[in-house]
């Protein structure tokens, strides 16, 4: 048998949902992973059955517990950490928690049209939110959905429909209707949260016409004791990309973590009274118990993973790389932060039809570097970073640890020994453990001569911001 148990916890992803548990030395064991159900796509809308996924939700923790029942001594209760993907919602019905709406990804446009409509506000918006206005976020689509439905205002001002992210949704059906909240990280990726007074804000509710009295309550990301209706005991939640940083970086280093898995990001804590530069999120990681925020700022690529699927990637090697003149953007979603352009998404300089798969998937992952370098560059000319450390599934491939320590000369870069590192991240929240523990890293060591793969990604970046100036201007 294991030594006790310190925390379980649940990663709520875009892809696939998550649960293991932490030991008291700092192990997962256990852990369960089942897709998420099924997407539907239909133009720029992303919907899912949002019971459907509370219900594959509660099967993973449940297969979960029943897998390390055996493995380690437990409390009655033992805590739970959750980490959630941000931005995905829906509303449902009090009385019945019933949703009125399917599960509304991130990745859903709808929300394109309050952008547009709100541009002119755009520097007041940024200012209280922190973040650019784009339509990943709840605020916009919401906007939407209100114009669409007035009707539905009232519903939610008398509290007979309620709003909220997929971590208010399952905590409210895990108290069975007792608790409505969500958590400072969680909040501040609404685009309706003051991320500098830590509230909501009734100016961004008023641009986006949202009512106040509708939004949950906002709490603190840890210490909640929350008793569940699953026998466990909810202690902490946090944003997903807030995990894996306080699981991975200490607050206050000057290193970088870039993930790489369905999705990518970038992400630096935020010296005190530091801003994000232009484009970037300044990001609010986790509030404490004592309601001290902190802040890093946050690069992000969009679905990469399913632009590598159809090729060989695990295939390639750091030699493929600059082999040719022809530039890629790898993100079929769009380009994430700092540009935020849907009209610029999976993309090659020239026509690849006629390329071998390998070659396109080294194409691909060029596309990846690129983006992932420019992104360390431009934080290292903000802050400095002295490390960068990988994670991630796709940052096993030693094609993109390759090119990133090429890339990024001005930092030694790592692959991270720790998986899960969202889990372990909200594990240690929940336990109250040390955020970060010093294991043994393994330094990407550049094993190949010297390439063109430098040379290639300035003129990348060329390309890359003429695209950006000539969409701009149409």
């Amino acid at each position: 048998m294991l030594a006790v148990a310190a925390a379980v916890a649940l990663d709520l992803g875009t892809t696939t949902i998550k649960a293991g548990l932490l030991s008291a030395d700092g192990e997962l064991h256990g852990i369960v992973a089942r897709p998420v159900p099924e997407m539907n796509v239909d133009g720029g809308r992303y919907e899912s059955d949002a019971l459907a996924y509370a219900h594959a939700a509660d099967e993973v923790l449940a297969e979960c517990l029943a897998r390390i029942a055996g493995l380690a001594q437990t409390d009655a209760r033992p805590p739970l950490g959750l980490c959630c993907q941000r931005s995905s919602f829906l509303v449902w019905e009090r009385a019945t928690g019933r949703p009125v709406t399917p599960l509304i990804s991130w990745q859903d446009d709808r929300g394109a049209a309050s952008c547009e409509a709100l541009r002119g506000e755009e520097a007041e918006i940024r200012a209280l939110a922190g973040l650019p206005i784009t339509s990943y976020y709840l605020a916009p689509k919401l906007r939407v959905l209100l114009r669409e439905h007035p009707a539905w205002r009232e519903h939610l001002v008398r509290g007979e429909w309620l709003l909220g992210t997929l971590d208010t949704f399952l905590i409210w059906r895990w108290t069975d209707g007792r608790h409505y909240q969500t958590d400072a990280s969680m909040a501040a990726r609404t685009l309706l949260m003051d991320v500098h007074e830590r509230q909501w804000s009734p100016r961004l509710c008023e641009l986006f016409g949202v009512p106040r009295e509708a939004l949950p309550e906002m709490c603190d990301s840890a210490g909640w004791a929350l008793p569940l209706n699953n026998g466990l005991t909810l202690m902490a939640s946090v944003a997903d990309q807030s995990a894996a940083l306080v699981a991975s970086i200490a607050i206050g280093s000057s290193d970088a973590l870039v993930n790489l898995g369905t999705g990518g990001f970038v992400i630096r804590h935020l010296p005190y009274g530091c801003a994000a530069p232009a484009g970037y999120l300044q990001t609010l990681l986790w509030q404490d118990g004592d309601g001290l925020a902190h802040f890093a700022c946050e690069g992000t690529l969009n679905s990469i993973a399913s632009a590598l699927a159809p090729y060989p990637a695990a295939d390639c090697r750091a030699e493929e790389l600059a082999r040719d003149d022809i530039f890629c953007l790898a993100e079929p979603s769009g380009l994430g932060a700092p540009y935020f352009r849907k009209d610029l998404g999976l993309m090659f300089s020239a026509p690849v039809e006629g390329l071998p798969p390998q070659r396109i998937a080294a194409l691909l992952l060029e596309g990846i570097v690129f983006r992932v370098a420019r992104m360390l560059e431009d934080m290292h000319s903000e802050f400095g970073i002295e490390r960068v450390y990988l994670s991630g599934g796709l940052s096993n491939l030693s094609c993109l640890q390759q090119g990133i320590a090429r890339c990024a000369p001005f930092a030694d870069v790592y692959l991270s020994p720790q998986s899960e590192v969202g889990l372990v991240g909200a594990a240690r929240l929940a336990a109250g453990m040390p955020l970060v523990v010093e294991r043994g890293v393994e330094k990407i060591a550049i094993i190949c001569a010297p390439s063109k793969l430098a040379e290639k990604y300035a003129c990348w970046k060329v390309w890359l911001d003429g695209l950006l100036s000539r969409r701009a201007a149409l």
